[in-house]
């Protein structure tokens, strides 16, 4: 049996059939099963007539949740609390300042219903996100470039001072290998990260570099399409925004076909 126990239990479900079957089918007493795995005779019993009316299955632990929860909360309010989480997000301590209940049983609703975080919620109008996604991998890539300052370790001359500043400098420029020159300005200026994000599994490929051009994302393009081709994924489209580097030549003939309107371009595997 490979059946997961709970933390306090004295036996796995493995020890627990051996100490039944020497009971019952061994007609072992009892007390010596339970002298012999060091339990309670009580708790030997009980696994023994367990086997006996259920064998081998009846070695798994049961829900200790009751059968009926008379106290539990009512329907008409659970739907006022999830009414008041999905249409003004509000916290525990809020419902339950509104309803004349325990925070502590607004927030059990709430874990029961997984409203418990709104991580789900869209911000704007409380209905919870409606995620869509392409049914197979490489049906369509999304790519787009995301901009980074670059900062020496320990923080630039603007947030510790000019003399922390440049000391930070140095000591990142001899860790990198970059220029040590404070005129050179080897850690200032902008890094783009050149994302392509696969719609159904949401893999992401990124390639960081120091420019955004076209000879870079077209590069980065056939570099993906060749780190998904090695993975089994056949790219079918891709699509971005209008950035500049999206609405050149070289971008239109590495897709291959002519880019569309609306701030997307696709292209045919």
């Amino acid at each position: 049996m490979s059946h997961a126990t709970h933390a306090n239990a004295a036996l796995t479900p493995r020890a627990r059939l051996r100490l039944a079957r020497l009971i019952v089918d061994q007609h072992w007493s009892v007390p010596r099963a339970a002298e012999r795995y060091d339990v309670s005779w009580k708790t030997a019993k009980k696994w023994a007539d367990r086997y006996r009316v259920e064998g081998p299955a009846g070695m798994v632990d049961r829900s200790s949740r009751p059968r009926r929860q008379p106290h539990r909360t009512p329907a008409p309010m659970v739907r006022k609390i999830v009414h008041l989480r999905w249409k003004q997000r509000l916290g525990p301590v809020e419902i339950g300042d509104r309803l004349g209940m325990a925070s502590s049983t607004v927030h059990a609703v709430l874990v029961r219903c997984r409203l418990n975080r709104l991580t789900h919620v869209d911000r704007a109008t409380g209905e919870p996100i409606r995620r869509y996604e392409h049914e197979k991998p490489g049906d369509l890539l999304h790519m787009d470039v995301k901009k980074l300052g670059k900062v020496p370790d320990g923080g630039g001359w603007r947030y510790v001072g000019r003399e922390q500043g440049e000391r930070n400098r140095a000591a990142t420029a001899a860790r990198t290998g970059a220029p040590k020159s404070k005129y050179s300005k080897p850690l200032t200026g902008t890094c783009y990260l050149h994302t392509v994000i696969d719609d159904h599994s949401r893999v992401a490929y990124v390639e960081a570099h120091d420019d955004e051009t076209k000879q870079t994302a077209a590069a980065v393009l056939r570099n993906a399409v060749a780190w998904f081709a090695d993975r089994g994924v056949t790219v079918q489209r891709v699509l971005t925004d209008n950035g500049g580097c999206y609405r050149s030549f070289l971008w239109r003939d590495t897709l291959n076909c002519p880019g569309s309107d609306g701030g997307s371009q696709s292209w045919e595997g």
